[in-house]
């Protein structure tokens, strides 16, 4: 506080940090750090505690943790496509196909959950890569509606040739071991994952990713190729999709046409509009408010389709930016008193 009777001037607490350069890490005080580290520290701990209330939170709300980092890492691939100018409406095309694969490794290879995870993650990514490769070249609507037509084709062919279960499915698939290993796995996958794509896209690898997305005749007139790039992007952003559908299929040890489901490609969408797409904690933000909202309308069914068109037209028109960018603008407007310096002359 300052002395009585000397002069003050409002000043932002951000204020030390926007004046610097870009080089924060070298030039920015303890107090400034603080600032910015402050509220990723605490949601991190927050995250990494809850596992541990154990009984004090029961069995369902953890449920719901572990619903909210499964839409969350869906929501993560979403924002990673949107980065390269793909804009998916089928992201239970990745879920689906890491689903069925862990689902397969374990039922007819006899691999558990250690070896079945991992590889049903980049063999699933592998196989959207190899599904969407020739339709890359579709930009906008048109790769929209391909990607939202082609769950529903994978489901009637399972249907129809009775392949992996047919409309049975695969049961009696290997469990994780306990709920608070899958708290955790699942919660470190999806922090792994924001970590991952937002320090990627930051990179000058992530930036020929925007540049596409923007204009692909530059790029292509830098020597890139694009459809390669689109590839990549691709491939990267399946992989926290299928560990999604590889993870869900060995906690509920059964794999079916339901991981197709066109719930698992709106509620992605749904959470990384509302919660602020681009950058990568904005999809995080937005799964945290939609999963435990579309919880308790459970019992209104189809209803809840409702719901999500509702919220992506609100915030779609009223609030483009999303949650956490709002938030945290809002967060670096916040203001302090700091006493006025008088030069050392006394004028």
């Amino acid at each position: 506080m300052s002395s009585p009777g000397r002069a003050t001037r409002r000043e932002r607490i951000d204020r030390g940090i926007k004046v610097r350069s870009d080089e924060i890490f070298v030039l920015a005080s303890a107090r400034d750090l603080a600032w910015v580290l402050l509220p990723r520290a605490l949601a991190v701990a927050a995250l990494l505690l809850f596992p541990l209330l154990g009984a004090r939170v029961g069995p369902y709300w953890q449920t719901v943790m572990i619903n909210t980092m499964v839409i969350a890492l869906l929501a993560l691939s979403w924002d990673l496509l949107a980065s390269v100018g793909l804009i998916s409406l089928g992201q239970s095309l990745f879920f689906g196909l890491g689903g069925y694969v862990a689902g397969a490794l374990d039922s007819f290879a006899g691999l558990g959950p250690l070896w079945s995870i991992p590889l049903a993650t980049l063999l699933g990514a592998a196989l959207a890569t190899l599904v969407l490769y020739p339709l890359l070249r579709l930009r906008g609507v048109y790769f929209g509606l391909i990607t939202f037509a082609l769950p529903l084709l994978f489901m009637r062919l399972i249907e129809t040739t009775g392949a992996l279960g047919g409309t049975e499915g695969v049961s009696g698939l290997t469990p994780l071991p306990n709920r608070t290993v899958e708290i955790y796995l699942v919660t470190a996958a999806a922090l792994l994952t924001a970590f991952a794509f937002r320090r990627l896209i930051a990179t000058d690898y992530g930036l020929v990713f925007h540049a596409v997305r923007d204009n692909e005749r530059s790029v292509m007139a830098a020597g890139f190729d694009v459809q390669r790039v689109k590839a990549q992007a691709v491939f990267l952003a399946a992989l926290p999709a299928a560990f999604a559908g590889a993870f869900v299929t060995h906690r509920y040890q059964f794999v079916g046409m339901t991981a197709f489901a066109m719930e698992y490609s709106t509620l992605p969408l749904t959470a990384a509009v509302v919660g602020g797409p681009g950058s990568f904690l904005g999809p995080v933000v937005g799964s945290f408010i939609l999963v435990p909202l579309s919880e308790a309308m459970r019992e209104f069914g189809s209803l809840r389709v409702v719901l999500y068109s509702l919220m992506l037209l609100v915030f779609t028109v009223g609030l483009p930016e999303g949650i956490f960018r709002f938030v945290a603008r809002k967060y670096g407007q916040f203001e302090r008193r700091v006493a006025i310096e008088e030069a050392p002359d006394g004028r």
